[in-house]
C-alpha cells in the first residue's frame, strides 16, 4: 500500500462525463488519486487534481465499445502508470477502460489491482455483439479483483460472464436536492442521450400521446446526441413545436431546476441498469416513466414509484390516476434511504483496502 494519504488509485475513464467527476469527488479526500481520461477533463477536475496527476488521452470514444484509437494510446498509458506505481486501477466502461487498464497492467508488469465499474451497455449490450466482443468482456471481468454494479440485474450478468466480486449498489445521488420550486402538473422532462440505444424517438411518441389527452403539457428535452436533428424534425412535423424544447447540454444548476419544476420523467432506452438520471428525478419529487426493464422494476418496484410503460395507448389515462404530489414525497423517501452516493463509497473502498497486500 502506498506511503502517505491510504492507498493510491487511477480513475481510468470520460474525464467529461458528470459521473466520473462524481465519483472523483466522492474519492479525492479518501485516497491519493490520480486520472486518465480518454477524452479531455471538465474543468472542475482541474481543481481538484493538478496537471501531474491528470492524463488526457483526447481520443473519441464511441457509444458501441469500438475504440481502436482508445488502445493506440496504450504505450503512454503504460508508461504514465509505471511511473504512477498505483494500488488500483479503477476502469469505468469494461470494455474500453477496462480493457485498456487490463493491457496496461500486463504489458507494464504493474503492480496494481484492478477494480471495474459497469456503467450499464458496456455489460447488457456490448457482449451481445459478437463473439469477440463476448470474450473481452469476460476477459476484462476476470482480471478484476472486484466490481461494481449498479443493479441486482446488471449484477446477475456479470456473475454469467465470469465476474468475480461484485459490489452491487446505485449510482447514487452526493446529497438530497432542496426542494423550492412549484411543480408544473404537465411538465414532463428528458435528459437521457439523444442516441439510439436510448429511444429518445419512443419519448416523443410518448409525449405526443400524453399531449393528445393533455392540451396543457410540456416537454424539455436536455442532452444532445446524433438523433437531435432528426427528432426535432419529427416534433415539428406533429405540429408539437409550441409544446417541446430541445435545451442541449445543462450544467448540473440547470438540470436541477428543470427537474424541481417537472412532475413527470421520461427513460424508455432498450437497455440499461439503474439510471442516475431517474435517481435524481425521483429525488426532486418527479413521478418517472420508464421503460421494461428489470433495473427500470427495481427502482419503483410494480408501478409503486412511478410507471412502466409498455403499450403507449393507455399511458396518458394511467398517469391521470396517479396522485403525483404523493409520489413526490415517497420518491424522495425512497431516495434518501437506497439512493445515497456517499455509503457505498466508503464501503467499496473498505474492500480494496481489504484486498491490498500489506
Amino acid at each position: 500500500m502506498s506511503l502517505g494519504g491510504g492507498l493510491k488509485l487511477v480513475l481510468i475513464g470520460d474525464g467529461e462525463s458528470p459521473h466520473l467527476l462524481k465519483w472523483a469527488r466522492a474519492l479525492k479526500p479518501r485516497v491519493q488519486l490520480h486520472a486518465i481520461s480518454s477524452r479531455g477533463f471538465l474543468p472542475e477536475f482541474h481543481q481538484l487534481l493538478p496537471d501531474a496527476q491528470r492524463l488526457a488521452l483526447n481520443t473519441a470514444p464511441d457509444h458501441g465499445g469500438g475504440n481502436v484509437a482508445l488502445i493506440k494510446q496504450l504505450p503512454k498509458v503504460g508508461a504514465w502508470l509505471a511511473e504512477t506505481d498505483a494500488d488500483w486501477l479503477h476502469a469505468h466502461y469494461l470494455t474500453s477502460h477496462g480493457s485498456l487498464a487490463w493491457a496496461a497492467r500486463m504489458g507494464w508488469r504493474l503492480r496494481a489491482q484492478i477494480a471495474g465499474s459497469a456503467w450499464g451497455s458496456d455489460i447488457l449490450v456490448t457482449p451481445n455483439r459478437g463473439g469477440a466482443w463476448r470474450w473481452m468482456t469476460k476477459k476484462v471481468l476476470r482480471e478484476c479483483a472486484v466490481t461494481t454494479s449498479d443493479s441486482l440485474h446488471m449484477a446477475e450478468r456479470m456473475r454469467e460472464l465470469g465476474a468475480k466480486e461484485i459490489m452491487t449498489f446505485p449510482f447514487g445521488l452526493e446529497a438530497l436536492p432542496r426542494q423550492n420550486a412549484q411543480k408544473q402538473p404537465w411538465l414532463c422532462f428528458a435528459n437521457r442521450g439523444l442516441e439510439p440505444i436510448y429511444r429518445p424517438q419512443l419519448v416523443i411518441e410518448a409525449f405526443a400521446r400524453i399531449a393528445a389527452a393533455q392540451p396543457e403539457a410540456r416537454l424539455v428535452v436536455a442532452n444532445d446526441g446524433s438523433l437531435r436533428t432528426a427528432l426535432e424534425a419529427d416534433v415539428a412535423a406533429r405540429g408539437l413545436a409550441d409544446k417541446v424544447s430541445f435545451v442541449g447540454r445543462l450544467d448540473a444548476q440547470a438540470q436541477a431546476g428543470h427537474y424541481a419544476r417537472s412532475t413527470w420523467f421520461l427513460s424508455l432506452p432498450e437497455s440499461d441498469s439503474v439510471s442516475v438520471s431517474v435517481l435524481e428525478a425521483m429525488a426532486h419529487g418527479c413521478v418517472p416513466l420508464l421503460s421494461e426493464l428489470p433495473a427500470n422494476r427495481e427502482l419503483i418496484g410494480d408501478s409503486a414509484r412511478g410507471l412502466i410503460v409498455g403499450s403507449l395507448d393507455d399511458l396518458p389515462a394511467r398517469m391521470a390516476t396517479l396522485d403525483t404530489a404523493q409520489l413526490a414525497v415517497v420518491n424522495r423517501d425512497w431516495v434518501a434511504v437506497n439512493g445515497l452516493f456517499e455509503p457505498h463509497v466508503q464501503r467499496f473502498l473498505t474492500r480494496l483496502k481489504e484486498l491490498t497486500p500489506a
